[in-house]
């Protein structure tokens, strides 16, 4: 986060890439950083009579600051709402069932 009084400006890199990520494989705060470990899903040739299966990759291991974590958490948040309000999202009122 900005302190104030200190000006920082954006300076873009075009020749960063993008990475896809289709799940969180870990989360973790360790008190100074939060970490979490993105990857990708890639399914293996389907085979009969075999069930489908896969591999999951790691992507990108990202580490940020609890003033970035906070940063994400609450421009998540305002992404939500606004899916939610467009009804592209339906946010759950119950909690999920659990299998016994």
């Amino acid at each position: 986060m900005k302190k104030p009084g200190i000006q920082v400006r954006f300076v873009d890199r075009p020749e960063v890439s993008e990475t896809f990520v289709d799940s969180i494989r870990a989360l973790g705060f360790d008190g100074h950083t939060m970490r979490l470990e993105l990857c990708a899903t890639r399914f293996d040739e389907p085979e009969s009579q075999k069930p489908p299966s896969g591999r999951q990759y790691p992507v990108c291991r990202l580490v940020l600051t609890p003033n970035a974590a906070l940063d994400l958490f609450n421009r998540l948040q305002q992404i939500m709402s606004a899916l939610e309000q467009k009804g592209a999202i339906k946010r759950h009122t119950e909690p999920p069932q659990t299998v016994q």
